[in-house]
C-alpha cells in the first residue's frame, strides 16, 4: 500500500470510527458535517435510510452498542472519493461478540472536508 492509501485509510477509518463514538452520535451538529447532504444508507436489516433520519436517529441513541471494528480497507476512486470496508460487530454485556456485519461506506471529498456520500451493512454469512 502507498503512503498515500496509507494516508486515505488512516484518515477515513478515524472518520468512520468517530461515527461509533457516544458523544458524536449525539451531537447532530458533527453528524451533519460528516453525512454528506445526499447521504442514503441501507442497514444490515435492509431497510433503506435517509440522512435526516439517521442524524435524528443517531442524535436521539443515548446508548449505542459498543461497536468493534476491524480489517479496515480502502480503495481509493477518485482524487476526491474513495470506498472504506470494514468488519463490525456489537460488543455485549458478557464481552462477546454478537450482529457481525460487512460493511461499506463511500467517502468524498467536498469543501467540507471528508463526507460520508453513502453506507450499506450487510449480514455476516459467519462470526469472526
Amino acid at each position: 500500500m502507498s503512503d498515500t492509501d496509507r494516508s486515505l485509510l488512516d484518515t477515513l477509518r478515524a472518520l468512520e470510527v468517530e461515527l461509533h463514538h457516544p458523544g458524536v452520535r449525539c451531537s447532530a451538529e458533527r453528524l451533519s458535517q460528516l453525512l454528506h447532504p445526499d447521504f442514503h444508507e441501507v442497514g444490515r436489516s435492509g431497510r433503506q435510510y435517509d440522512r435526516d433520519t439517521i442524524i435524528r436517529w443517531l442524535a436521539d441513541d443515548h446508548e449505542p452498542p459498543k461497536i468493534v471494528p476491524d480489517e479496515f480497507r480502502i480503495a481509493p476512486l477518485a482524487p476526491d472519493a474513495a470506498l472504506l470496508t470494514y468488519r463490525s460487530a456489537h460488543r455485549q454485556e458478557d464481552g462477546s461478540l454478537a450482529h457481525h456485519t460487512l460493511r461499506s461506506s463511500l467517502w468524498l471529498k467536498t469543501a467540507e472536508g471528508w463526507q460520508m456520500r453513502y453506507h450499506q451493512g450487510t449480514a455476516a454469512a459467519q462470526a469472526w
